[in-house]
């Protein structure tokens, strides 16, 4: 397990993933604890934009977790598109969500990548999602 932080651009109130659980060249999985204090909690549920986010975050956890384990800089990612989104329940406070992302393809700067988030094991949400690096 490793703290997102040292992996991700992104910073409070924005991080939407707490530890990664695992990472390969074929994809990643993280944890991500629903709180009350979230920006995206609405009515005691998190939000659709939160579990996009947290399906590109965990995204950018699995290519930080690569370079810094090859000691290269970690590089700048963009949600480029998002496709074939469904969401079959929001998380409540409390849950506890796994979300896995599995390399599809890559091409240059281009990666894109399946999503799919599980809360106690039952899926509450998938995408297909074009994510950009930024290159120097």
């Amino acid at each position: 397990m490793t703290d997102i932080l040292s992996l991700i651009p992104q910073r409070a109130p924005f991080v939407m993933a707490d530890t990664l659980i695992s990472a390969d060249d074929s994809g990643a999985t993280t944890h991500f604890e629903v709180k009350s204090e979230n920006m995206f909690v609405v009515n005691n549920k998190l939000t659709e934009p939160a579990l996009i986010e947290n399906i590109a975050q965990t995204a950018a956890a699995r290519m930080g977790y690569l370079c810094k384990l090859h000691k290269e800089d970690i590089p700048i990612g963009f949600i480029g598109a998002v496709q074939h989104l469904e969401i079959f329940k929001l998380p409540v406070k409390g849950d506890l969500l796994t979300t896995t992302i599995t390399i599809k393809n890559q091409v240059f700067d281009v990666t894109v990548i399946t999503g799919n988030i599980t809360v106690n094991g039952e899926d509450i949400a998938q995408c297909e999602m074009k994510i950009f690096i930024q290159t120097a």
